[in-house]
């Protein structure tokens, strides 16, 4: 574990200004999240307990995904932690790998930061185990808050996420313990909203924002659970009521009205439950990643990222989005040159007119 009495008072001043200075005057951070889905996409993570056991196993992969995502726009490399806490390690008997899954993830990500000029945050999330009026499961949230935090401190990070929260009581927990134990590091908490109205203890979203920017969160909003077709209205909500930066990191499926959540969603053809494993079939395209972006940028907001289904293409998108050319708007698409498609350049000119009929 890295000693941060071995940091410079100057650097360790500094790190906690970095996030809050990018921020500053209306700045933007753009953020990939989503690793535990796109490794499990990847055939690298099991679903079901989504326990970053690939910290351990191959380091290089997760080190290159930082990469991948920093290539594609992200200011920021999120330590994979998330799922990584005391309980739910327990729970699935790898509670023995935990400082380690933590302190590697950490290192990792400060590593590639550093390479790359990228800031660097620790990540905290549901516990699985807060139970609101119930002070045995409080007070194991709290320790499970308080160990992540302070590895997280010690290991480098910029500032701390809190995030993936379904009741305000346990958001408020998650940034007691960055005020408590995160060495003045800045907070970014998100809450996931599960409906379109409340959540699980029954507080608006906009009073969410209100009673956690009070507490002393540098950043509110919401990550997970609603995707782009939904998210937006509540966004707008949560701006009306607060005055510090606003965060908005949607899950990249297609949300409706009627089923706001991707847990419900439906798959058009089989008529199934689609998450976990099928959730493929009501995936965003990128254009409607597009017109979320476009549409934040719009309303403000300054901490605009993707969660669960993001991958390195949708996240160029959105920093494109936000006046960005990251290292792979190289490879954006340029369709003047799809040889199969009608009205192309010259040079595909025979060979579009032979697809017509196709197309």
């Amino acid at each position: 574990m890295r000693d941060t009495c071995f940091i410079p008072v100057d650097e360790w001043q500094a790190r906690t200004r970095r996030l809050l200075e990018r921020l500053k005057d209306g700045g933007e951070v753009v953020v990939a999240e989503g690793y535990g889905f796109e490794f499990e996409r990847r055939g690298r993570l099991k679903a079901g307990p989504f326990v970053p056991e690939i910290v351990l196993e191959r380091p290089d992969l997760v080190r290159g995904l930082h990469e991948e995502f920093v290539d594609a726009g992200s200011d920021v490399v999120l330590a994979f932690t998330y799922y990584a806490g005391r309980e739910h390690m327990k729970g699935i008997g790898k509670e023995s790998l935990l400082e380690n899954i933590n302190i590697n993830a950490l290192k990792i990500a400060r590593e590639v930061a550093d390479a790359t000029g990228t800031l660097m945050a620790g990540d905290i999330c549901n516990t699985l185990v807060y139970e609101k009026n119930n002070q045995e499961a409080i007070e194991r949230t709290k320790l499970m808050f308080k160990e992540q935090v302070e590895w997280a401190a010690d290991n480098g990070a910029d500032y701390i996420v809190a995030e993936t929260f379904c009741e305000l009581g346990e958001a408020l927990l998650a940034l007691k313990a960055i005020k408590t134990y995160g060495k003045g590091l800045p907070a970014v908490v998100t809450i996931t909203p599960k409906t379109n109205d409340l959540t699980f203890d029954g507080v608006p979203y906009h009073e969410v924002g209100r009673k956690l920017e009070e507490a002393g969160a540098d950043v509110v909003g919401f990550n997970c659970g609603q995707g782009p077709g939904t998210i937006i209205p509540l966004i707008r909500r949560i701006k009306q009521a607060v005055k510090c930066p606003i965060a908005a990191l949607p899950v990249v499926y297609r949300t409706t009205p009627e089923q706001p959540n991707f847990l419900t969603l439906i798959d058009p053809v089989t008529g199934k439950r689609s998450f976990p494993l099928h959730l493929s079939a009501v995936a965003c395209s990128r254009d409607e990643i597009y017109e979320f972006a476009r549409s934040a940028k719009e309303l403000g907001v300054q901490y605009i990222g993707l969660c669960c289904g993001n991958a390195s293409h949708y996240m160029r998108v959105v920093s494109e989005v936000y006046g960005r050319k990251p290292p792979s708007s190289k490879y954006s698409p340029d369709m003047e040159h799809m040889y199969c498609l009608p009205d192309q350049s010259e040079f595909y000119k025979t060979h579009a007119e032979k697809m017509k009929k196709y197309t």
